[in-house]
C-alpha cells in the first residue's frame, strides 16, 4: 500500500507541474472556497434526484430525511447509500433524472454477474466528463498538441470514449486505437511517435512485451507519459512499467456510475495518491459493514456522490472500492485518494483470511527472476479451500532459481498476509495476456 509520503525517487522520476494559468479556476481554489461551492452543488443535486428519481425518492423517504435537511456537508451522512444492486433493480433507465430523449449517451458495466448497470449523459455531463478528462491528462503531464495513443477499450465500457474526449478537449491528437491487436499498438507507437499513453497498466506490460518480442527496446520509443487506470495496480508494478518504458506512471481514477475515467487524477509533480476533483464529486470514506463515515486518513470504502450530473445524479454511490481520503499536496483544495488496493469484491477469503490481488503482486513484483505476469487460482483440497499462484519466470531467470522464487514468494505471502498458498513457477509467455481490464482469478471451488 502507498504511505502519506511521496515515495523516494530519482529527479527523472518527477514530472514538471503545470504552468499556473493552465489550471482551471477550481484547482486554484481554497478549501473554503471549494466548500461553499460543494455545498451549494449538492444541494441542488439531492433537490434533482429527489424530485426526478423515484428510487431516490423513495429511499430519502425510508431514511426520514428531505433535500432541505442537507444544511451542511457534514449533513450528507444521513442519507441512505446508493449501491450497484440499486442500478441493476432499475435497468435499464430508471435511475435517470432526465427523459430518455434528453440522454445523448449510454454506457452500460458487462453485466458479468447480473444485468449491466446503465448509465446516461446529457450533452451538458459529456462537456463536463471532457472537462475533468482533459484536466487529468494535463495532471499527468499532458499537454495542447501532444500525441495520444489511447488503447483503453471503446463501446459500452466508458474508459476509450472518456479518455478519447478529454483528450481531445485538451488539444491532443488522439489516436484511437482501443485494446488489442498487440503487434499493431507496437507499430503505431514505433511509427506515429505518441508522448502520452493511455491503457490498464496490465495490459501495457502485455504491449511492453511485444516490444521485447519485436527486438525492440521500449526504453527507446517516445512515451514519456503513461496514464494508467482501470484497475488495482500496487507502486511496484509503477516502478516496472517506469523502468522498462523509461516514463512516468501515473494513476487514473473512475467508475462508469460515478462518471467515467476522470474522477480523480495523479498529479506527475508528486505521485503520492489520486486528487479528486471535488467541484464535481464529493467523496467520503465508510466502514464498508457499518456504514460510518470514517475520518480522513482512516481506510475504507470509497462513496461519491456527484454534485454536476443531469442525467443520472448519485447519491452516496458504494464504489466497493478500498482507499482512505488525505489531505491534497499539488492541487491543496481538493483532497486525495490513496491507490486503490483492492475492492470489497475482489477480496479472497482463504481460511478465514481476508487476500487481496494486489498483496500478492507486491509479493512477485520484488522477487528476483519474476515477471509481473501471474494468476490466481482458488481450488478445493479435502474440505478446505486452497488458492495456486501462478507466475511466469522472466526470460532471463535461471532453471534453478525457479524453485528458490517460488518458496520465496509463499514464505512473503505467508508473512504479510498470514496464509499458506501455493506458488507454481511457469515459463515465460505461459499465462494468458490481458487486453483490458484484467481478470486475476479462476475460482474452482466445488459449490457446497
Amino acid at each position: 500500500m502507498t504511505t502519506d509520503s511521496t515515495v523516494a525517487r530519482t529527479p527523472r522520476r518527477l514530472g514538471t507541474a503545470p504552468e499556473p494559468e493552465l489550471l482551471d479556476p477550481a484547482e486554484r481554489m481554497g478549501v473554503d472556497e471549494l466548500r461553499a461551492l460543494q455545498l451549494e452543488r449538492l444541494r441542488r443535486t439531492l433537490r434533482h434526484a429527489y424530485e426526478q428519481v423515484p428510487h431516490h425518492r423513495r429511499a430519502f423517504d425510508a431514511a426520514g430525511v428531505r433535500p432541505d435537511d442537507c444544511r451542511e456537508l457534514a449533513d450528507l451522512a444521513r442519507f441512505p447509500t446508493t449501491s450497484k444492486a440499486d442500478l441493476r433493480e432499475e435497468y435499464p433507465f430508471g435511475m435517470f433524472a432526465v427523459p430518455r430523449e434528453q440522454v445523448r449517451r449510454l454506457h452500460a458495466s458487462s453485466g458479468t454477474t447480473g444485468r449491466p448497470t446503465v448509465v446516461g449523459y446529457t450533452e451538458t455531463d459529456l462537456r463536463t466528463w471532457a472537462a475533468v478528462m482533459a484536466r487529468s491528462i494535463r495532471a499527468a503531464g499532458g499537454r495542447a498538441g501532444d500525441l495520444l495513443h489511447n488503447a483503453y477499450g471503446y463501446g459500452l465500457f466508458t474508459g476509450g470514449l472518456g479518455a478519447h474526449a478529454g483528450a481531445e478537449a485538451l488539444g491532443c491528437t488522439v489516436v484511437p486505437v482501443s485494446g488489442g491487436m498487440t503487434p499493431r499498438q507496437v507499430q503505431l507507437i514505433t511509427d506515429f511517435r505518441p508522448r502520452v499513453v493511455m491503457a490498464t497498466p496490465s495490459y501495457m506490460l502485455t504491449v511492453i512485451d511485444e516490444f521485447e518480442a519485436q527486438g525492440l527496446d521500449p526504453r527507446a520509443c517516445s512515451l514519456e507519459i503513461g496514464v494508467f487506470g482501470a484497475e488495482p495496480w500496487t507502486e511496484q508494478l509503477r516502478t516496472e512499467l517506469e523502468e522498462r518504458l523509461d516514463l512516468h506512471a501515473v494513476d487514473v481514477y473512475g467508475l462508469s456510475e460515478v462518471m467515467g475515467p476522470g474522477v480523480a487524477q495523479e498529479c506527475v509533480e508528486t505521485k503520492d495518491g489520486l486528487h479528486v476533483w471535488e467541484d464535481h464529486f464529493l467523496p467520503e470514506v465508510i466502514d464498508p459493514v457499518t456504514g460510518e463515515v470514517l475520518p480522513e486518513g482512516e481506510e475504507g470504502e470509497l462513496v461519491f456522490t456527484s454534485l454536476t450530473k443531469e442525467a443520472m445524479p448519485v447519491v452516496r454511490y458504494r464504489t466497493r472500492d478500498l482507499t482512505r481520503l488525505l489531505p491534497g499536496t499539488a492541487r491543496p483544495g481538493m483532497r486525495r485518494i490513496e491507490r486503490i488496493t483492492g475492492r470489497t469484491d475482489d477480496m479472497i477469503i482463504l481460511r478465514g483470511v481476508n487476500l487481496f490481488p494486489t498483496q500478492v503482486e507486491e509479493v512477485v513484483l520484488r522477487t528476483p527472476g519474476l515477471s509481473p505476469h501471474f494468476s490466481l487460482e482458488l481450488s478445493t483440497r479435502g474440505r478446505l479451500d486452497h488458492l495456486t499462484v501462478h507466475v511466469e519466470a522472466r526470460p532471463d531467470c535461471p532453471a534453478g532459481r525457479r524453485a528458490a522464487a517460488a518458496a520465496e514468494v509463499a514464505a512473503a505471502v505467508k508473512e504479510t498476509v498470514g496464509v499458506t498458498v501455493e506458488v507454481q513457477i511457469v515459463d515465460p509467455g505461459t499465462l494468458a495476456r490481458s487486453m483490458g481490464k484484467l481478470q486475476r482469478l479462476t475460482d474452482r471451488r466445488e459449490h457446497r
